[in-house]
């Protein structure tokens, strides 16, 4: 008989800090299944990206599913900002360039068609900085909200590879926990 055990985590972080590649690492890593919380949720709560974004949300997520752990990922907003400001895009096919550490071949055209790239309006360092402030202002009571549950970890740093190490540790402890306390 094999048993399944059933392991819920939120991943919170500004945009721009990590929270796409973390997730795919996780899922490569813990064989685990990526399900988008505004996906799952859709039928049940009012949810857009970034869910949950308000205390009444997760409160809202908890009356639903239990979260075992909240993975929250901090990064200084000016790494960030440099970090989306950076970023340029090849719209047709979604292809993402970063001046300063993925740059295309040829200054602002695409590696594969040579189309020009765009720089998103989510990415102008006015944007970035409305919206790193937005996400601070709504999500602070969040993580408290997570903090007095006792379920936040926060992991602080610059760049994902070097976050990524403590995150995967974490999460090695976390699941082993969790399935010693499965009894077959």
């Amino acid at each position: 008989m094999v048993l399944q055990t059933i392991f819920r985590a939120v991943i919170m972080g500004p945009p721009g800090s990590g929270k796409g590649t973390v997730s795919a690492r996780i899922t490569k890593t813990f064989g685990l299944k990526h399900i988008s919380s505004g996906d799952l949720l859709r039928g049940n709560i009012k949810a857009k990206t970034g869910f949950p974004r308000t205390v009444s949300q997760a409160e809202s997520l908890d009356e639903v599913y239990t979260v075992d752990t909240v993975i929250n990922l901090d990064v200084p907003f000016q790494t960030i900002k440099q970090r989306l400001t950076s970023r340029w895009t090849h719209l047709p096919s979604g292809r993402v360039y970063n001046i300063d550490f993925n740059p295309p071949k040829v200054a602002g055209l695409d590696d594969v068609t040579g189309e020009p790239l765009a720089q998103r309006d989510d990415d102008t360092p006015y944007t970035v900085t409305r919206r790193l402030k937005a996400y601070e202002t709504q999500t602070e009571p969040v993580l408290e909200y997570y903090r007095s549950k006792g379920v936040l970890e926060t992991f602080s740093g610059t760049e994902t590879n070097k976050i990524w190490p403590h995150v995967q540790a974490f999460l090695h402890k976390k699941l082993s926990s969790v399935n010693q306390n499965v009894v077959a």
